[in-house]
């Protein structure tokens, strides 16, 4: 029985990664998915033909353990809710600070900063614009606001695919050590597996790596080469509201805070968010974007009108897809060393026995190879289900190497295609970018600063530092 819950993951996972040539939004099948996993589930264990695991590794069978056995099975269930719940919180928090700030028109401020007709040096701005404003408002979001910006720089479309292509790999090596720049590293964070400045230590220069390598070599292409108009200059500048200024450094200043209230109160990270959305939406109540701001315009500039531009259906599609994790998480689906585990831990035993231990590739990389695959993985498919596997997969302490690696092989490595991760879907869909242009023209840049970062990770963490 164990195999239909695992048939029902792996359709539902096709489907999703698939979603372009079905022409089906990956949120339906990441609901439908959820849901038939826990019914399954559900029906399964109370007829006694498996057994649920929780996360205190505590196993319950339905038949021998009674009324105990549903209290844990509800416990649970619960349980992985209100994991899955602190993140969307979170996420739906950040986003509204984020589409405050845009209504503001405060993302027009760094706009207008951009002042050259150098394809070189805008290709270096652009660049790193993408690593900082990713670590601090998301690699999606800052995609969004650079390619946005790459429009109204570059009119030959020819020119700007390059440049959205590029921001693709720095806005994606600049969340991976941040706890708020990519989905991934603010699950493994909320999950408590890593602290915000144990990322930002370790993480920070093997990303650093990643984003530059691909940068430098690009420089000296072609399509880097010579100038271009900037047109836009007038325009950036008379687009800016009284409140531009006001709201991008609050709003960011706000997200930023996020991490300090978690460290001053030991609070999760979704109630530092809840506090820094009402502090933007109250300064939003009461400034004057206009200098003849009447309340008929208050609207266009609302809170509530953020709220409206929420890509809800992106907040279900996490529910969807950690619930059906959290799901085989939680269904015991072997023995290991005379323990029972969930479906998770048993795959991740299995992977790691498949390199032999003796051999010299276990003697010096082990566990290092596995997660290294996994960045890979995440190119192909969606990394935000990789990461909450690893998650159910090991138990390693808070701040290990094993964390720090998979939050930075999991934030890279999707840049090697553009479907790979949430920041190249959006320039994908902004750009009309193809998939096999990408691949042939970028994803070998993408590669080589996830290798370069990666190696210089590993040579950080074991060779300087001789962590475990």
């Amino acid at each position: 029985m164990e195999s239909i819950i695992i048939l029902i993951f792996v359709i539902g996972y096709l489907s999703i990664t698939l979603e372009h040539p079905l022409k089906l939004d990956k949120t339906v099948p990441a609901l439908i998915m959820a849901a038939l996993i826990w019914a399954v589930l559900a029906v399964g264990f109370h007829a006694g033909w498996f057994d649920i695991i929780n996360t205190e590794e505590q196993a319950f069978n339905f038949l021998s353990g009674g009324e105990a056995a549903e209290e844990g099975f509800n416990g649970t269930l619960l349980h992985h809710l209100g994991k899955t719940a602190e993140i969307l919180i979170f996420l739906i928090g950040a986003m509204t600070i984020v589409e405050i700030i845009d209504l503001h028109r405060g993302f027009e401020v760094l706009k207008g900063a951009v002042k050259t007709k150098s394809k070189r040096k805008l290709l270096w701005i652009i660049g790193i614009l993408a690593f900082i404003l990713s670590a601090i408002i998301d690699n999606l979001t800052a995609t969004i606001v650079l390619v946005t910006l790459l429009r109204k720089l570059i009119h030959r479309r020819e020119d700007r695919l390059w440049f959205a292509a590029m921001v693709v790999i720095a806005a994606n090596a600049g969340g991976a050590w941040s706890p708020i720049g990519d989905v991934t590293t603010t699950m493994l964070w909320i999950a408590n597996k890593v602290t915000a400045m144990g990322l930002i230590e370790f993480v920070v220069i093997p990303s650093v790596v990643c984003f530059a390598l691909p940068f430098l070599v690009a420089s000296y292409m072609k399509p880097f080469q010579g100038n271009i108009e900037v047109h836009a200059e007038e325009d950036l500048e008379a687009e800016k509201l009284l409140s531009s200024r006001t709201m991008l450094f609050l709003g960011l200043g706000m997200i930023v805070s996020v991490p300090v209230f978690k460290t001053i109160t030991h609070l999760p990270p979704y109630m530092g968010m809840m506090l820094a959305l009402g502090v933007v939406w109250l300064v939003s109540e009461y400034i004057h974007p206009e200098e003849d701001f009447t309340k008929e315009r208050r609207h266009l500039y609302s809170a509530h009108k953020a709220l409206s531009r929420i890509e809800i259906s992106s907040i279900l599609f996490f529910l969807g897809i950690l619930m059906a994790v959290a799901g085989l998480e939680s269904l015991v689906y072997g023995v290991v060393h005379g323990e029972e585990v969930g479906t998770l831990r048993y795959l991740a035993e299995a992977l790691q026995g498949a390199i032999p231990r003796e051999s010299e590739i276990w003697f010096f990389l082990g566990e290092d190879l596995v997660v290294m695959l996994l960045g890979i993985l995440s190119a192909i498919i969606d990394n935000v289900p990789l990461v909450a596997a690893s998650i159910g997969m090991y138990d390693s302490p808070t701040d290990s190497v094993l964390w720090h690696f998979i939050a930075y092989s999991a934030g890279t490595g999707g840049s090697m295609l553009i479907i790979g991760s949430a920041a190249g879907v959006a320039a994908m869909g902004m750009e009309r970018i193809d998939f096999i242009w990408y691949l042939k023209k970028i994803a070998w840049l993408a590669f080589l600063g996830f290798a370069a970062g990666a190696i210089v990770f590993l040579i950080i963490e074991r060779v300087i530092f001789h962590h475990a």
